[in-house]
Formats: structure tokens, C-alpha cells, sequence
């Protein structure tokens, strides 16, 4: 009874890191730019890709419009994009060898 026990406390703290780790990675895809905070999302950055090197006014997480070059804004994301998401696969990897 207890090695049962066991497993669902280790499968609780599991999906409870898997959470946390989330809500870290999700924190770190948000930066300034032009006075207005974004988050870095792959429809963020798809949207962007359709305007090349224009100057254009989005909204920002605080719903204020910002006017910020596309492609600046674009390059900028992907990077933290592909940087976070790196990160926390590692982690995830990481915390699948812990099961």
C-alpha cells in the first residue's frame, strides 16, 4: 500500500514541476520593446512575418498601441522563442529522468 502511495506523490510532484516549469518558461517569453511589453508566441511571430521592415502599431500586453518595426520586433521574438523553448526542454528532459 505505501509503494502505491509513493508513486502518487511522485506522480502529484511531477505534474505539479511540470506546472512550475510553465509558468517559468511562459514568464520569460515576455519583453519590452518601444516602451510596450510582448509576448513571444508562434502566432506573434507568424503575424510578423507578414510585413517586411514596416513600421506598425500592435497592441502590447496592456492593450496600449505601440508602434515598433516589424521585422526588428520579429527577430526579437524568435530569439527568446527559440532560446526559452530550448531551456525548457532541457529541463523537461531533465525531470523525465526523475520519474
Amino acid at each position: 500500500m505505501s509503494d502505491i502511495v509513493t508513486r502518487i506523490r511522485t506522480r502529484f510532484d511531477h505534474a505539479a514541476a511540470k506546472k512550475s516549469l510553465k509558468e517559468k518558461y511562459e514568464s520569460k517569453m515576455i519583453f519590452g520593446c518601444n516602451g510596450g511589453l510582448f509576448k513571444s508566441t508562434p502566432e506573434m511571430i507568424t503575424f510578423l512575418n507578414l510585413y517586411n521592415n514596416e513600421d506598425i502599431v500592435l497592441l502590447d500586453l496592456y492593450d496600449t498601441p505601440i508602434k515598433v518595426n516589424a521585422a526588428d520586433l520579429k527577430d526579437e521574438m524568435q530569439k527568446r522563442w527559440y532560446e526559452q523553448m530550448n531551456a525548457w526542454l532541457v529541463e523537461w528532459t531533465e525531470l523525465q529522468k526523475q520519474r
